[in-house]
């Protein structure tokens, strides 16, 4: 887990473009997801393309300061392959 804003930022650039879900804490007990496409970041903050057939609006933002308080959680498509990948390694592994 990166633990200063710079390493977030630099994690977030070299994934743009790329298709994600983002798990928003709403409240208590009430949780937030949404899918779509993280299109810009910026010193602060970085933006994700929603997409229109599960939301009613284009664009959303985030702080990079939501991802260090763990307010919101983000998983990238090609990151879960890749972890579903090792959890069945695993279990393999412990099974044998």
């Amino acid at each position: 887990m990166p633990t200063s804003l710079k390493t977030i930022k630099s994690r977030l650039d070299s994934h743009l473009g790329e298709n994600l879900t983002i798990v928003a804490q709403a409240g208590r007990k009430k949780v937030i997801r949404r899918r779509g496409t993280l299109s810009e970041t910026f010193h602060s903050v970085f933006v994700v393309d929603l997409d229109q057939n599960e939301n009613s609006f284009e664009r959303v933002s985030y702080s990079y300061a939501d991802l260090l308080t763990k307010s919101i959680d983000i998983h990238f498509d090609n990151e879960e392959e890749v972890a579903e990948t090792d959890s069945d390694s695993d279990t393999e592994a412990e099974a044998e």
